[in-house]
């Protein structure tokens, strides 16, 4: 891909973005570091994001080992641990590796997860090559001033029979079109800023990356790796005002589309590129 603004971000600055709000902190009312707060964020997560199951497939790693880039406060971490894998997790937020290492504690499995701070560009400083089964990153390489160092990372701890799965934002998504044509008021030629600003529940992300399917598969070839699934999924349809409440109203346009009419506009212009991938 062309050089972007965001090759120039330092990696300071995403990690204090992050620090300051871990992803899904606020998934839950409840005291953060509670059995009740960690119930509702799990609960949550998989209700409005529901495609997440049939990407990771939990269950199918039991017996495995399974490195996470990017855990954030270890939500996929804890489905992974709980289904009997055993998990190496990285993420470059100390913040939320706190959350997720209190997480491993309340459910009983610290056993099964080990975490590891650090840049997932320089994730063999923190954690040693070794093969794993699955390396796992949901919505993270985007964030990331550099995905293409990541990508080289990676490769390292795969064998034959090892499998990538990777979540990446979708540029012909529902999101950059809402993003553009509300919050941007149609200033297409700032695409790149605006997208990145309004990215995350909390506005500002210095970096977010999105990509087409043609792009993140030449991305992923270029690194080692063969793509043997890839699709899309996920349009938040819910009230903004009302989700930050814990109510779940969709906006009106939704409402009125019939559900099967929903899923298939999500198939088309879904904000979440999901891959899998095998070494070449």
């Amino acid at each position: 891909m062309a050089e972007s603004v965001f090759n120039q971000v330092p990696i300071d600055q995403v990690e204090d973005f992050w620090n300051r709000r871990p992803c899904n902190i606020r998934h839950s009312p409840k005291p953060v570091g509670s059995r009740e707060y960690f119930d509702e964020v799990d609960a949550r997560r998989y209700f409005v994001e529901p495609h997440i199951l049939r990407f990771a497939q939990f269950e199918r790693w039991r017996g495995k080992r399974v490195l996470e880039i990017g855990c954030g406060i270890g939500t996929d971490t804890t489905r992974f641990a709980r289904a009997g894998a055993d998990v190496t997790a990285v993420d470059l937020s100390n913040h939320s590796l706190e959350i997720a290492r209190r997480r491993m504690e309340v459910y009983g499995i610290s056993d099964r997860a080990h975490f590891a701070a650090g840049s997932a560009e320089d994730l063999s400083r923190v954690v040693p090559p070794e093969h794993y089964d699955l390396i796992y990153s949901f919505g993270v390489i985007h964030h990331t001033p550099h995905p293409e160092r990541v990508l080289d990372q990676i490769r390292r701890y795969t064998r034959p029979g090892s499998e990538v799965k990777i979540m990446v934002y979708h540029r012909h998504s529902w999101k950059v079109f809402w993003v553009l044509a509300t919050l941007g008021h149609g200033r297409f030629w700032r695409a790149e800023e605006l997208i990145a600003r309004y990215s995350e529940a909390q506005t500002g992300c210095p970096v977010t990356f999105t990509y087409t399917p043609r792009e993140a598969r030449a991305l992923l070839e270029a690194h080692g790796l063969r793509v043997t699934e890839m699709w899309v999924d996920h349009i938040f349809p819910y009230r903004i005002r009302d989700y930050a409440r814990y109510r779940y109203v969709r906006n009106w346009y939704f409402r009125l589309m019939p559900q099967a009419r929903f899923r298939a506009l999500e198939r088309r212009f879904g904000w979440h590129l999901c891959i899998t991938a095998v070494p070449a």
